[in-house]
């Protein structure tokens, strides 16, 4: 059984529209990279896959979030999500099932995941692609012919 998880991103759907009120996480994230991930899981992983956010940790696509927010695993001074916080959410959302996480995102999600979920196999089938452009590319093609990466 596998999991897929990618990431979310800094642009969200509050940023072009402060009024959305709370929505749910697959709609959420919409700058072009984080809706692309979540594309190639919707088409891929249909009915396992997560979002990983700095904020809230491991998200199902139908989870609420209650508004805008600016967490990022890149600036500690933001208070991201903790690794000891996202083994216990792993837990409790019955992620440790899975024999295999893909990880659809970038190097930093990649080694997040890896502490996460240790002793897991861990597929990364972004890794070697250079750039986000690079990468939304290689996924939208996937999409398209229907082959995963």
């Amino acid at each position: 059984m596998r999991l897929c998880v990618v990431p979310c991103g800094s642009l969200k759907i509050w940023d072009k529209n402060p009024d959305a009120g709370p929505v749910k996480a697959r709609d959420a994230y919409i700058g072009s990279f984080a809706k692309t991930c979540i594309e190639y899981a919707e088409k891929f992983y249909p009915n396992s896959y997560v979002i990983l956010s700095a904020k809230y940790g491991f998200l199902f696509p139908d989870e609420v979030i209650p508004g805008n927010y600016n967490v990022t695993f890149n600036d500690p001074k933001t208070n991201p999500i903790s690794v000891e916080e996202l083994k216990k959410q792993a837990e409790q959302k019955r992620l440790t099932k899975y024999d295999e996480i893909v990880v659809v995102a970038g190097s930093k999600y990649v080694k997040i995941v890896k502490k996460v979920f240790t002793g897991k196999k861990i597929i990364t089938p972004l890794k070697g692609l250079r750039g986000m452009g690079s990468m939304i590319s290689a996924m939208k093609k996937a999409i398209r012919e229907e082959k995963e990466l």
